[in-house]
């Protein structure tokens, strides 16, 4: 990837904290003015040791202005060919130095005192490896009340993850080796890697909660990516699929993944019935074979990797 003069810029130091410095990634394609909000969000952090590195998906619009912004700012710039948020904020990882990772969407903005407050969440707690906070919801001008499954909450949460997502990867701190064991974020999803990593995660770790809302998250713009890939739920099914061929996961995590993997391949196969769309036979099928209990998930695997690309 191209790197910018302040790739590995120096970090805004509060001398708080020492050695437990936060990387924080911003990964943006286009969307210049709410980018530029991001990154002031994140630059008027204060109580955190922090670097930040932003990443342009490679951006069609002229993105002088953050990149000026951000090199100003004697912070990290990194710009990669179009790829998708999850190979960008993986890019941005691999160039971080701190033993933290957060990061921040570009279309959302953080609190003050968001990062403080995690630090001290962790520090409290040294055996947990990854915190989040609560998110104020905005859809274009107007606040609004998160669904109560997508409300963020700590402990054991596995189980919810198999039916949503229930870490925002703009409210998250975590630790930056736990990122690299997991293998960062699924490159091959277009959508839903963040339901795909966290899925992951919450399998073997607890999530810490700070329970302030310190996240300002926006929707409804009209480049989201949910609009521009219909039938998300093939992208969760292909990674509650791929969480089922791991051989450790316990008895009742594996019977919570197929009941979610099931229930998801039926709702695809109605929608898709619903449009007239040929793909519901095969999603009928993909119900059928995890229905079996016995089927090879290589096999299921297989064929829904090949829908990914494919017609809704």
């Amino acid at each position: 990837p191209e790197r910018g003069s302040g790739a590995r810029g120096g970090s805004a130091s509060s001398g708080q904290n020492p050695g437990l410095m936060i990387s924080v990634v911003i990964p943006f394609f286009n969307r210049i003015e709410l980018t530029r909000r991001a990154v002031g969000s994140v630059l008027h952090q204060a109580g955190a040791d922090f670097e930040l590195i932003v990443v342009d998906d490679g951006s069609t619009e002229d993105p002088g202005p953050i990149r000026e912004l951000v090199e100003q700012a004697r912070q990290g710039y990194l710009r990669t060919p179009n790829r998708g948020p999850g190979p960008a904020r993986n890019a941005g990882a691999r160039n971080a130095s701190g033993r933290l990772l957060a990061f921040l969407d570009s279309d959302d903005l953080w609190m003050p005192g968001k990062l403080e407050r995690q630090l001290a969440c962790m520090r409290a707690q040294p055996r947990l490896r990854l915190c989040q906070c609560r998110e104020i919801w905005f859809r274009g001008e107007r606040r609004v009340n998160p669904p109560s499954r997508h409300e963020m909450s700590e402990g054991d949460l596995f189980g919810r993850s198999c039916q949503a997502v229930c870490i925002s990867s703009s409210s998250v701190v975590l630790d930056a080796e736990l990122f690299g064991e997991m293998g960062g974020f699924d490159e091959k999803l277009l959508v839903c890697e963040d339901y795909d990593l966290w899925l992951r995660v919450c399998r073997a770790h607890r999530v810490g909660l700070v329970p302030e809302r310190l996240v300002v998250k926006h929707g409804g713009h009209e480049d989201q990516m949910s609009r521009r890939y219909p039938a998300m739920d093939r992208f969760r099914l292909y990674a509650l699929v791929k969480l089922l061929l791991q051989a450790d996961l316990t008895v009742e995590q594996r019977e919570r993944a197929l009941e979610s993997a099931v229930e998801k391949a039926r709702i695809l196969a109605a929608g898709a019935a619903g449009k007239g769309r040929p793909s519901a036979a095969a999603y009928r099928q993909f119900e059928a074979w995890l229905r079996e209990s016995g089927p090879d998930p290589a096999r299921v695997l297989e064929a829904l990797a090949e829908r990914l690309g494919a017609e809704p």
